[in-house]
């Protein structure tokens, strides 16, 4: 017995160097829109490790990235990115109050902040729609890895989708309700203009990963899913 647990902590522990040292290469490869590349690996992250283990190899793979190549704003992406994968995991275990919970609570925050409320509605449509469908998606995850694997396509964009959305909120909120922008020294104008033009990127973004998930995602999860036999999420915790 002790042999088993000593093999499965191994494994698990192996699987999240893996997928951090996986988090921190997309890092250092980015290049173009407002987020680095590591948004295309968090949904796989979450949904393959569960999120517990992928939060903790997103986390390890941020920090240990910005130590190498350190970002201007070092917080945004070492705590949005684990939060996005954290999301995913919850969703392929069909847990939508911890989501729906983490929505709620940043999204209050930034409607209270007459900064937030000052800015234009669309540039958070996509936080807006993710919100909406967390609660479905979790619906769909009930049945996702059982012997059936109807509507994982479906489930993984939409999972993907919802992480990405989650990785933006959670730099929204640290922006404005937490008040990151006044530590930077920007005026409102800035803000608006920075948030503005972070925002257009980040519909870009969302498409990118969309289209990811369906190319990379999908086969990816499903070849281990029928040839390896594996079952998600990996790790239980």
């Amino acid at each position: 017995m002790w042999l088993k647990s000593y093999c499965r902590k191994s494994i698990e522990i192996s699987l999240i160097g893996i997928f951090a040292a996986l988090h921190a290469t997309l890092y250092f490869l980015s290049f173009g829109l407002w987020r680095n590349w590591a948004i295309y690996l968090e949904p796989i992250e979450g949904i393959v490790l569960g999120p517990w283990a992928g939060f903790s190899a997103a986390l390890i793979g941020s920090i240990s990235a910005r130590m190498i190549k350190p970002a201007d704003v070092l917080i945004f992406g070492i705590i949005a990115e684990p939060l996005g994968v954290l999301t995913c995991g919850f969703l392929s275990k069909g847990q939508w109050k911890p989501v729906i919970s983490v929505y709620s609570i940043m999204l209050i925050a930034y409607f209270l902040d007459p900064l937030g409320r000052d800015l234009p509605l669309w540039t958070i449509l996509d936080i807006l729609l993710a919100l909406i469908l967390i609660y479905p998606v979790t619906w769909i995850s009930r049945n996702i890895f059982r012997e059936r694997i109807k509507h994982l396509s479906i489930f993984i964009v939409l999972t993907s989708f919802i992480g990405t959305a989650t990785d933006a909120l959670v730099r929204i909120f640290l922006l404005i309700p937490l008040g990151v922008h006044t530590f930077l020294g920007w005026s409102p104008e800035v803000v608006s203009y920075i948030f503005i033009m972070g925002a257009a990127d980040s519909y870009i973004e969302d498409v990118f990963v969309v289209i990811v998930s369906s190319l990379v995602g999908v086969p990816l999860i499903i070849l281990l899913r029928r040839i390896l036999s594996f079952r998600f999420p990996l790790i239980s915790t």
